[in-house]
């Protein structure tokens, strides 16, 4: 039986320090190699041994990359910009808040952090949950690769599970949103089984208003077929129309029927169907109401009732059944644009300033080859003390803190990123230091909860105030709460409950005492100094 507190498949670790050098090293090694960017989903399947590439190539370095740019009447989101950044920007939320609301409805908090919109698309999972908003929006991936540069609509980015377009050597480097068209709606919805999981089913929905009538629209699908889908059909249903009731019940109908959904540990085809039909009622109400009234009323939903699914009829859906297009299996792919990355990456440094927080410094020094019998020093200032390890390839923060370091705080948990137990701060961001190669945090300030206390041994206001609220309780969770409730106070100096629930959403309590936490954090803004 696997044991996720260890990384047991050895690997040769390769951290490239331009685009170039990762598209060589793409091509060199071809289906013996899998990227690494924000780790969330690859070293979950490196741990349970469902992969085993021979090397893994580290990406989460490369210039270029990061950030929000706007320009040209086009949004150009940076491959390796985190879910988090594109959730919290102002410009996204203000002109395609649908991708917002996919972001806010993203798993965890400290996964929001470490994911990157890159990773997410290119895991070619059909329950992505930034794929429909991007598909709504029309947005198309940027490829680079031996034979240059390309683009590619998200739409038809997806092969089908865990499958995509990218062939040998090619590197997705951006995700580019055209502007939307004056009068567009848009809405975002999910449903799963918990807040912080995945997709039973998801939805995204955009329409252009044209006086009382639709102009234009787009419904996408998520974790109801082999990749996320429009349903084109239920779309030119909609298309020229006055919008109503009547024409909205019968679209979400339509719509239901031309998902293939299927059983599987999440749900039943049956359940997702209905869910879908609510979904689609509820989001063309909200994106054209959102649109009207030039306010923000785009939901995500995350537990497993929908208003709308109320009033449905019991056989309204029920013995519908889609088979899969055997046309599917391929798309064509845009005209490629043949240029050099040299020239891309200056017309970006050319465009308007970034419209997010990142700092993207240009990487410095030889690329990194580490090999699987072979170490590597590194430097972590580590609670304020800079300290030099030795690790390898496969070494976890995690293991590296507790046992090279002996700071047992970080605890392990479920080592699959679920609990968050062994949640630290890696450069000021809560990070699940189970799921981060040691060699790949090289140069990074890490705070554990060793380090909340001052020198002379006084605790933090929020470590008082779990004290004072027993919110600690048996205390295997209650480091990881600390650092994740520590991030959001510096972030947000009065939060509200909400605020307080949303960000510790996936720190588990395993004696279920979430009542005296929210209180603990709650009175802990009153002693901050």
């Amino acid at each position: 039986m696997t044991n996720s507190h260890i990384l047991v498949h050895e690997f040769t670790y390769l951290e490239p320090r331009t685009v170039d050098e990762a598209v060589a090293l793409l091509h060199e090694h071809g289906d013996r190699a899998k990227l690494l960017a924000g780790g969330t989903d690859l070293l979950v399947q490196l741990k349970i041994e469902r992969l085993k590439p021979d090397v893994v190539i580290a990406i989460h370095k490369l210039p270029g990359l990061k950030g929000i740019v706007r320009a040209d009447g086009e949004t150009r989101l940076g491959a390796l910009t985190t879910i988090r950044t594109i959730r919290d920007d102002r410009g996204i939320s203000q002109d395609y808040p649908a991708l917002a609301e996919a972001c806010r409805a993203f798993s965890t908090t400290q996964v929001q952090m470490m994911g990157t919109v890159g990773g997410n698309l290119c895991n070619g999972s059909p329950a992505s949950d930034s794929a429909p908003a991007l598909i709504a929006f029309g947005a198309e991936a940027e490829l680079i690769g031996p034979s240059g540069v390309r683009r590619v609509p998200v739409e038809d980015f997806f092969v089908g599970p865990g499958k995509t377009v990218l062939g040998r050597g090619e590197l997705l480097t951006s995700v580019i949103l055209p502007a939307p068209r004056p009068g567009t709606g848009s809405a975002f919805l999910k449903v799963s089984r918990v807040a912080a999981d995945i997709a039973k089913a998801n939805a995204a929905v955009t329409l252009v208003r044209d006086g009382d009538r639709i102009a234009d629209c787009r419904l996408v699908y998520g974790s109801v077929a082999p990749r996320p889908m429009r349903a084109r059909r239920a779309e030119a249903l909609l298309i020229g129309q006055r919008f109503s009731p009547e024409l909205v019940a019968r679209v979400a109908q339509a719509a239901a029927q031309e998902i293939a959904p299927i059983d599987d540990v999440r749900s039943t085809a049956g359940y997702r169907r209905q869910v879908v039909a609510a979904m689609t009622q509820d989001g063309l109400n909200q994106a054209w109401a959102g649109e009207n009234t030039n306010s923000v009323l785009h939901t995500a939903y995350s537990v497993p009732v929908l208003r709308s699914l109320l009033s449905l009829s019991k056989g309204g859906v029920e013995g519908l059944r889609t088979a899969y297009s055997s046309a599917g299996a391929r798309y064509p792919q845009s005209a490629n644009r043949q240029s050099p990355m040299a020239n891309r990456q200056s017309q970006i440094a050319n465009r308007s300033t970034p419209c997010s927080d990142i700092i993207d410094t240009p990487a410095t020094g030889a690329p990194v080859t580490l090999r699987p019998d072979e170490k590597r020093r590194i430097t972590l200032t580590v609670n304020g003390v800079k300290q030099t390890l030795w690790v390898a390839p496969n070494d976890l923060l995690l293991n590296v803190l507790r046992e090279d370091l002996e700071l047992t705080g970080a605890k392990y948990g479920c080592g699959i990123g679920e609990c968050s137990a062994c949640t630290v701060q890696l450069n000021g961001k809560p990070t699940l230091s189970c799921l981060v190669l040691a060699v790949a945090a090289d140069g990074s300030e890490v705070v554990t909860v060793e380090g909340l206390q001052a020198p002379d041994g006084t605790l933090d206001p929020l470590q008082e105030a779990f004290l004072d609220h027993a919110a600690y309780q048996c205390g295997f969770c209650t480091p990881g709460m600390l650092m994740t409730a520590k991030t959001l106070l510096a972030e947000v100096a009065q939060p509200t409950e909400d605020d307080v629930r949303d960000y510790l959403k996936g720190n588990l309590c395993r004696c279920t005492g979430y009542a005296s936490i929210i209180r603990a954090v709650m009175s802990a803004t009153e002693r901050e100094v």
